[in-house]
């Protein structure tokens, strides 16, 4: 018998930004926990997004130091570099050279529609930089270079898959099948975790308020003091309610934490105050996200490692992306490298 033919696994690329504070504990149950399963079924590139962390002013040496904890934080996620690719974005220069080829079929009225220009003009007004404005065109060099089949994003980013497949499709269109256009990959939506401080927001890494988020490296001391100031209601009862969006919210994270039930959290805290509550809330917080940071911290004490992943990564990164390069550079009349 003729054998069957494996199916090609389709090609996920996902990137984080080095930014300081890195993901919430919304993040981290919606999106960090599952890197490591996706592997199983797609053939992943992770990587750090460290030229787009540059539209904005940063630090030399925070940027260094966020860089190296964003690729420990993929690590820590359970990313495998052996199963799939992990790298720094400035390590492999073809996404700065095709996103310059794209800049040049990138129109300026798809640029000023994009809703992150207008947020981050608005909080740095004093800094509206060329690379704020075209960032959409390296977004594209970077899924597209790999050819990418699903970009995973939230609800709210699917503008950035987007412009890249307009961007793909109006290159195609002249010049031939030269680009896979890219889906958004949007994962079955899990437990939504809100503010401990307006519970009727979303929890968000940029929140002013320290007290209104928890960051998966934030240290036991810190996890219970913020759960101890968390919004709740004057009922003084845990049970959830149409009007009771604080613990609401506090059932939920309890839930997630510790795989119960929101019933089966009602039950156990049947007569119980809310002082108990949060503190427990607390607790099983620190317990979810203390394997995470301790081998993030462990991690970072081994920058030698972590350059050799790096380093691996970018050199496999960087033959896939010759290709597409090498092919565009052609397809446009660029005389060939020697």
């Amino acid at each position: 018998m003729p054998e069957i033919a494996e199916e090609k696994k389709k090609i996920v690329l996902s990137g984080i930004q080095p930014s300081g504070d890195q993901f919430t504990l919304g993040n981290y149950i919606g999106a960090i926990r599952n890197w490591a399963l996706m592997q199983e079924s797609f053939d992943c590139l992770y990587m750090v997004a460290n030229e787009h962390s540059i539209t904005v002013r940063q630090v030399p040496a925070k940027l260094r130091e966020n860089t190296y904890r964003a690729l420990a934080s993929l690590l820590a996620a359970g990313i495998d570099p052996q199963k799939s690719i992990v790298f720094i974005q400035s390590h492999v220069p073809a996404h700065a050279e095709l996103a310059w080829i794209l800049d040049c079929y990138t129109m300026f009225g798809e640029l000023s529609r994009m809703t992150q220009f207008k947020d981050k003009s608005s909080k740095n007004a004093d800094n509206i930089n060329a690379g704020l404005f075209t960032y959409p065109a390296l977004m594209a060099a970077d899924i597209l270079l790999y050819q990418a089949d699903l970009v995973p994003v939230g609800a709210d980013q699917k503008q950035h898959v987007e412009i890249a497949r307009d961007i793909a499709g109006r290159f195609n269109g002249l010049y031939g099948n030269t680009f896979r256009l890219p889906e958004p990959y949007i994962p079955a939506v899990g437990a939504k975790i809100m503010s401990l401080a307006e519970p009727e927001r979303k929890m968000s890494k940029s929140d002013a308020n320290e007290n209104a988020k928890i960051l998966v490296m934030d240290g036991p001391d810190d996890i219970m003091r913020k759960f101890k100031r968390a919004v709740t209601d004057s009922y003084g009862e845990v049970k959830r309610g149409e009007d009771k969006p604080g613990i609401n919210n506090l059932i939920t994270i309890y839930s997630v934490a510790t795989g119960k039930t929101p019933e089966q959290v009602e039950a156990e805290f049947e007569g119980k105050g809310y002082g108990d509550f949060k503190r427990a809330c607390g607790e099983a917080v620190v317990e979810l996200l203390r394997p995470f940071r301790e081998q993030v911290e462990d991690l970072m004490k081994n920058r030698d490692y972590l350059d050799q992943v790096a380093a691996a990564g970018a050199e496999r990164a960087e033959r896939l992306a010759l290709r597409t390069l090498s092919k565009v550079q052609k397809k446009v009349g660029f005389v060939p490298r020697p």
